[in-house]
């Protein structure tokens, strides 16, 4: 009996491990081959290019040469009026937040990413798919107040690589909110193979524009030499890092990729001050990212207990447990709450969910949406 529970148990955690050792990879990885101290290749649209290219391409081979997943029905009018301007924002998303890199501190980045709640909830507000709540906005005040105060203490700041991530930031909540809103409502399932499939090579197309106009010229320039192994491996880090999370939610639920979530911007914070040493972190970074968690700590909780008090729950507390993880495993559609949870249209009076604010931005082709209704029919709660 115990060899059941720990074998499960172990491979959560390595699932975990695996997450975390991926998305901060890939960040310190994007880091490095975009600044010119480094590797010295400054041209972020070309990078998330290769990356929506290479994603692209292995969904292709998945779906129609090696069939392991089938494709779903897209109709040329769901594909306009949603997967088009969802592309277009996640495109965005990537760009202006790679174009940080060439800016702004790794460290300074993850402390400006506690802003996704506030734009997420901002968005959703503004959308009508939430309601404006004092106790969420108090939160959200907290945090805004926190990424003040860490962004005054930011030694090197930078107010072109600051707009460029919190308008990154922005771009990526209205992602989600309209992944929320168009392809919900049309009822289409997508799992991380078929979103790579369409949204991808969409993406590609929206950002060979600005490429065209802002960065070609620029590369035959400098002429820089293209290493094929440097950004191979780096779309590779970068197409696993979207599977990994996949694996994460299958087995946990969305209050522990949200705890994982925080481990990693913690471990991700020490370690760029470590191998990027031009990134210094003051103790007014550190108080002020501490005072913006905070808050996105109470935010996260009061979705959480929302969700709780519209449930009865008569089991004992080991009992529920159990029923949560068995809930948990069963969760396998990544955009869409299941039947028994949406009966009254994804809202629930004052309490409609959101996008899930907690996604992470290096992998946001995983549907954000499945870390808020993974756990919604288990804990309700709100990439």
């Amino acid at each position: 009996m115990g060899k059941m529970i720990n074998k499960p148990l172990v491979l959560t955690y390595l699932y975990l491990f695996i997450y975390i050792l991926l998305s901060s990879g890939v960040i310190l990885y994007n880091k490095w081959v975009l600044s010119p101290k480094y590797f010295n290749f400054p041209f972020p649209i070309t990078l998330t290019m290769i990356h929506m290219g290479f994603s692209g391409a292995v969904a292709f081979l998945l779906i129609r040469v090696f069939k392991v997943v089938a494709p779903v029905k897209m109709t040329f009018e769901i594909y306009a009026t949603c997967v088009v301007p969802i592309s277009a924002f996640f495109a965005s998303s990537l760009w202006f937040g790679n174009t940080a890199y060439l800016h702004i501190s790794v460290a300074f980045i993850q402390m400006l990413k506690a802003l996704m709640p506030v734009a997420t909830f901002i968005t959703a507000v503004m959308c009508a798919t939430d309601k404006l709540r004092c106790d969420v906005f108090s939160n959200m005040l907290v945090v805004s107040i926190g990424v003040v105060i860490s962004s005054y203490g930011e030694i090197h700041f930078n107010i072109v690589g600051t707009a460029y991530q919190v308008t990154g930031i922005f771009a990526e909540a209205l992602r989600l909110v309209l992944t929320q809103v168009l392809l919900q409502k049309k009822g289409l399932t997508l799992n991380p193979i078929t979103s790579l499939y369409y949204i991808a090579p969409c993406s590609f197309v929206f950002l060979f524009v600005p490429w065209y106009l802002l960065e070609m010229q620029d590369m035959e320039v400098s002429q820089i030499q293209f290493n094929f192994w440097i950004f191979f491996s780096n779309a590779i880090c970068a197409l696993a890092l979207n599977f990994s999370i996949f694996l994460v939610i299958g087995r946990t639920g969305a209050v522990t990729m949200r705890v994982a979530g925080v481990l990693k911007d913690w471990i991700l914070i020490a370690l760029s001050s470590v191998i990027f040493p031009e990134s210094t972190i003051t103790g007014l970074n550190i108080i002020g990212y501490a005072i913006a968690l905070c808050g996105v700590v109470m935010y996260n909780y009061i979705k959480i207990k929302d969700v709780r008090a519209s449930q009865t729950q008569p089991d004992s507390i080991p009992e529920r447990i159990t029923k949560e993880w068995k809930l948990e495993k069963k969760s396998s559609d990544p955009f869409l709450p299941s039947k028994g949870s949406d009966n009254n249209g994804g809202r629930n009076g004052g309490n409609s969910p959101t996008a899930d604010p907690t996604v992470d931005e290096e992998a946001p082709l995983v549907p954000s949406s499945r870390f808020y209704y993974a756990g919604r029919t288990q804990f309700k709660q709100p990439f």
